[in-house]
C-alpha cells in the first residue's frame, strides 16, 4: 500500500536517459519505487496517461527571497513545475545578515528582490532563514551566502581591500553559513558592495566553501564581447586558486566567443558551469545600468543626495552619452512611486520625452522619487541573437535559471515563463530533446547545488514530482504582461504532497528549507 501511485505516464527520470512507460510510487514523502505495479494499491492514485511524469524543476537563479515569505503558494513557479528555488543570488540578498545589513539589502535590491514587508518573521543566520520555509511554503528553497552581505557585516560599504583581520572575520561568517546548510557563495560584481571584492578576496572566501563542496556562483564583471573574456578568466582563476566549483549566473554572452573559453577551462581542470534563461532581454536596477559606480558609493541615502545636486547631474552627461549598457533599450518595469508609476511598461527615453525632461534629469528624478528602487527590462548587447541562446542551451555545462523577478507592474516574462518555455516551445521546436530539457531543469541543477536527494525520480529520493502535457505546456507571459501564468502542468507534488492537483491549487504548504548534503 503506497501513499500515492502515479500510473500510466511517460516517465522522464531526470538523468537524461530515454523516457520509459512506468508507474511512480510515493510513500512518506519519498519515491518508493519506479516500475510497473499492476497489483499494487495506494491511498491516492493518479492516472497520467498521455502525460510526462518527471522530477520537480530546480530554478538555479531566482529572486524569490522575500516574495516567497509573503506569497507562499507562489503560482508563477508551481504552474511551471518548479519545486525548488536557489536563493541568495548576486551577492546582495538576506541571509546571513544583521538587522542593519538586511535593512540595507531590502532598500538597495527593492527593484529586483522587492522590499516586501515580512511581519512576524525574523532571522539573521542561514539556518534561521531556511527554517522560515519549513511547512510554510509550496516550494523548497536552498540558499547561497551573498558575499556583499558578508563584506558589509565586516567592512560596511567601504570600497577598499580588507585587512587580514577583516578577511579572517569574513571567512568565519562564511564557514558558519556553510555549517548551517548554505550551498555556496554568491557574488554580484555590478552591485554595491559586492563589486568592491577583487579576485584575491573572492578566492580567499571561496577557500571556506571548497571543503564543504560548495559552489561559487557569480554575476561576473561583464557579459558583452568586450568584458566577458576578462570576467571569465577571473572566475576561472577563483576556481583554480580556491579549489571550489564555479558557476556563472545568467550567462548572457556571445556563444562563439565564450564556449571555447569554457571548454578550455574545463579541459584545464576548472569545474565551471552556467545557468541561462531563454530571452534576449534582461532585467535589473535602473541605477545599476545608468549610474557610474562612484555615484552609488556609500549606499542609497548617499546616492540620492548626490542625484539632487546639479553638479552631479552635469557630471553624469558624459556617462549617459557613452553608456556602459544600451540605455536606449531600457523599459521601465517596476516603479514604486505614485508620481512615476504610470511609466511602467514605457521605454526610458520615451518616458523622459513625455515628462519634458532631459534623460539625465528624468533618471535622476525617478531614482530620487523611488529611493533608487526602480527596476527595468533591458536588451542584452545588440550582437547577441537567438542563435547564441540556442548554442548555449545545447552546451552540456548549461542549466536552467529563470532570474525571475516578482515585483512591479510590468516584470520581465522570464519569472512566469522560462521553464514552461524550455519544456514547451524549445522541446517542440527540436532545440532540446524532452529528456535533455528535464535533466537541465532538474537533476543538473540539484546536483550542482548539493541537493543530493532532489532532481531524479529514483527510489529514496524526495518526492518532488511534476505531471504535464508535453503538447500543451507553454509560457503565456510577454513583455507587456509578464505576470501571465504558464499552462500545461496539471499536477505538482512537493515532498509527497500535492500543491497543484488536476490544474487546481491546493492549500498544502509542504516546502522545506533545504541544506546542502555532503
Amino acid at each position: 500500500m503506497f501513499d500515492l501511485l502515479i500510473r500510466n505516464g511517460r516517465v522522464v527520470d531526470g538523468s537524461g536517459l530515454p523516457w520509459t512507460h512506468a508507474d511512480v510510487a510515493v510513500t512518506g514523502g519519498r519515491i518508493a519505487a519506479v516500475g510497473r505495479f499492476p497489483e499494487s494499491s495506494a491511498k491516492t492514485t493518479l492516472d497520467a496517461a498521455g502525460k510526462v511524469v518527471c522530477p520537480g524543476f530546480v530554478d538555479a537563479h531566482v529572486h524569490g527571497d522575500l516574495a516567497l515569505l509573503v506569497d507562499p503558494y507562489h503560482e508563477p513557479a508551481v504552474r511551471q513545475g518548479v519545486t525548488t528555488y536557489v536563493l541568495g543570488q548576486d551577492g546582495v540578498a538576506f541571509a546571513p545578515g544583521s538587522p542593519a545589513v538586511q535593512a540595507y539589502m531590502r532598500e538597495y535590491t527593492a527593484g529586483f528582490n522587492g522590499n516586501f514587508p515580512t511581519p512576524g518573521k525574523s532571522w539573521q543566520g542561514v539556518a534561521e532563514y531556511l527554517a522560515l520555509f519549513d511547512g510554510a511554503c509550496a516550494l523548497n528553497v536552498c540558499t547561497l551566502i551573498p558575499n556583499g552581505n558578508v563584506r558589509m557585516e565586516v567592512m560596511g560599504l567601504d570600497p577598499r581591500k580588507p585587512t587580514a583581520a577583516e578577511l579572517a572575520a569574513m571567512r568565519r561568517i562564511i564557514r558558519e553559513g556553510m555549517e548551517q546548510g548554505a550551498v555556496g557563495l554568491s557574488s554580484g560584481l555590478d552591485y554595491v558592495p559586492s563589486i568592491y571584492a577583487d579576485e584575491d578576496e573572492l578566492s580567499d572566501l571561496c577557500r571556506e566553501i571548497a571543503p564543504f563542496g560548495g559552489v561559487y556562483v557569480t554575476h561576473m564583471r561583464g557579459y558583452n564581447p568586450q568584458k566577458a573574456p576578462v570576467a571569465l578568466e577571473e572566475v576561472f582563476n577563483i576556481g583554480r586558486r580556491s579549489g571550489a566549483a564555479v558557476h556563472v549566473s545568467h550567462f548572457n554572452c556571445h556563444a562563439g566567443q565564450t564556449i571555447p573559453l569554457l571548454d578550455a577551462a574545463r579541459a584545464s581542470g576548472v569545474d565551471v558551469t552556467f545557468d541561462l534563461y531563454c530571452y534576449l532581454y534582461g532585467s535589473t536596477l535602473v541605477s545599476m545600468l545608468t549610474l557610474p559606480p562612484e555615484v552609488c558609493a556609500g549606499g542609497i541615502a548617499a546616492t540620492v543626495d548626490r542625484l539632487r545636486q546639479p553638479a552631479v547631474r552635469a557630471g553624469l552627461q558624459d556617462a549617459f552619452e557613452n553608456p556602459r549598457f544600451p540605455i536606449e533599450t531600457i523599459r521601465l518595469a517596476s516603479i514604486p512611486s505614485d508620481e512615476y508609476r504610470h511609466y511602467e511598461g514605457r521605454g526610458l527615453v520615451a518616458a523622459a520625452a513625455d515628462a519634458g525632461k532631459s534623460l539625465v534629469d528624468f533618471v535622476c528624478d525617478l531614482l530620487v522619487a523611488t529611493n533608487c528602487a526602480a527596476g527595468c527590462v533591458i536588451r542584452h548587447f545588440a550582437a547577441r541573437q537567438d542563435a547564441d541562446v540556442l548554442a548555449l542551451m545545447r552546451h552540456p555545462l548549461m542549466m536552467a535559471g529563470s532570474d525571475g523577478i516578482y515585483v512591479g507592474g510590468r516584470p520581465h516574462p522570464r519569472g512566469t515563463g522560462c521553464f514552461a518555455r524550455y519544456l514547451g516551445h524549445h522541446v517542440r521546436a527540436g532545440d532540446w530533446s524532452l529528456e535533455e530539457a528535464v535533466m537541465k531543469c532538474s537533476h543538473h541543477v540539484a546536483r550542482r547545488h548539493g541537493l543530493a536527494d532532489r532532481g531524479l525520480l529514483r527510489e529514496g529520493f524526495a518526492a518532488d514530482v511534476v505531471v504535464f502535457d508535453p503538447a500543451a505546456i507553454a509560457d503565456r507571459s510577454t513583455y507587456d504582461d509578464g505576470k501571465a501564468l504558464a499552462v500545461g502542468v496539471s499536477d505538482v507534488i512537493v515532498n509527497g504532497e500535492f500543491v497543484l492537483r488536476d490544474g487546481e491549487r491546493t492549500p498544502a504548504l509542504p516546502g522545506r528549507g533545504l541544506k546542502k548534503q555532503n
